[in-house]
């Protein structure tokens, strides 16, 4: 039983944390294109280098909990 709480603990976690950073991540990026519209490329180029890195990090962490809880 215990086993099962910390499982869903550790996911919940893990799956927030990528979940809050892409949220924090699109809304910096919108407020940036709203202050200055003709930097459009360099600012999508890095939102989708964040985006790309939390996705990242959210699939090596599940995997890795996956992997422990076998």
């Amino acid at each position: 039983m215990s086993q099962t709480v910390a499982l869903i603990l550790i996911l919940l976690t893990v799956s927030l944390g990528p979940s809050f950073v892409i949220a924090m991540v699109g809304f910096a990026s919108i407020q940036a294109l709203g202050r200055n519209p003709s930097a459009a490329p360099k600012i999508q180029l890095a939102m989708l280098l964040a985006f790309i890195f939390a996705e990242a990090i959210a699939v090596i962490s599940l995997l890795v909990v996956f992997g422990l809880f076998k």
